[in-house]
């Protein structure tokens, strides 16, 4: 196993129970239609969800790994990153689950692309669900499952037991604000929390409606010296519900060079990438199943 550099914080995680009254402060005055429970998780390999662990329970743990710096201004090529070592540095049990968003492995698809990472294992057993979006030779978006435990650059993970309990059901339709699905979870956090770390992952399902998303195309041959730069060469498109979106956020940096939030989406239509917002605001719905994580990892941290 390649030895990455680990820093590990243990948090202070609130309990569920501790989530619903920001929670849905700040969805009603985000979306007419909103709702927290806390609900016993409903098998998540079923349809629409489609994960690869029945749950999102058991030691729930936060991975934050490399990160945009090595993509930009020009890629760190040498920055290819396994699932296997990642569970381990990650100090997870003999089975698990990983979900989250991160960069494709370009060595393996031959082009820069978009990963859904939606991986299990048990013992030798290993379930692989994972989907990637690129940008296809039309200068349109391609999205289908890939069967690799590599990733490249990034990527942001929930990790847990994959075990049936307790989560967060997080139902809102009809968005009336300017912030997205999960900026509106993410801000309602930070507003009760402050600086206590509060780290989540989980999935939603846009289930009507439509939503943008980026799929990044294969690397700039000249350096992306600006976000202005990137967001220029960043491909977008308009997707259609439904979509299966893959989420990690936090309430707070504690000085970690977090990424703050990171959602990507798949679909069983050739459509997804990277989540941005919807574009349809008196149509879109979502439904979402979230945990709170305990542990939060941050692996190969960029120097700069």
């Amino acid at each position: 196993m390649t030895r990455w550099p680990v820093q590990k914080l243990e948090l202070d995680a609130p309990s569920l129970e501790e989530l619903i009254e920001p929670l849905s402060a700040g969805l009603s005055a985000n979306f007419e239609h909103s709702s927290v429970n806390i609900v016993s998780c409903p098998d998540l390999r079923k349809a629409p969800y489609r994960l690869a662990a029945p749950g999102i329970c058991g030691n729930p743990r936060i991975a934050d790994i490399g990160g945009p710096p090595n993509l930009a201004p020009m890629p760190k090529l040498d920055r290819k990153y396994s699932f296997v070592d990642m569970v381990q540095l990650m100090e997870m049990g003999p089975s698990g689950a990983v979900i989250g968003a991160s960069a494709g492995p370009f060595h393996v698809v031959g082009v820069n692309s978009e990963l859904m990472p939606n991986w299990s294992y048990e013992e030798d057993a290993v379930t692989n669900n994972t989907h990637y979006a690129k940008v296809d030779e039309k200068g349109g978006c391609l999205c289908e499952s890939l069967n690799s435990t590599d990733f490249g650059l990034m990527a942001n993970l929930f990790g847990s037991d994959g075990s049936p309990g307790k989560v967060l059901k997080i139902e809102a339709k009809v968005r009336t604000g300017k912030d997205n699905f999960t900026a509106t979870i993410q801000k309602a956090l930070k507003a009760k929390f402050n600086d206590r770390v509060v780290s989540m992952g989980g999935v939603f399902v846009i289930k009507k409606g439509k939503a943008n998303l980026h799929v990044m195309p294969d690397f700039s041959r000249t350096p992306l010296k600006s976000p202005e730069e990137v967001g220029k060469w960043l491909r977008y498109f308009d997707m259609t519900a439904p979509l299966v979106c893959l989420s990690v956020f936090h309430s707070h940096d504690p000085g970690l060079d977090l990424r703050l939030e990171h959602t990507h989406c798949f679909s069983d239509h050739n459509e997804g990438g990277h989540y941005h917002d919807d574009i349809t605001p008196a149509e879109v719905e979502y439904e979402a199943y979230f945990n709170v994580a305990d542990v939060l990892y941050r692996i190969d941290r960029p120097e700069t």
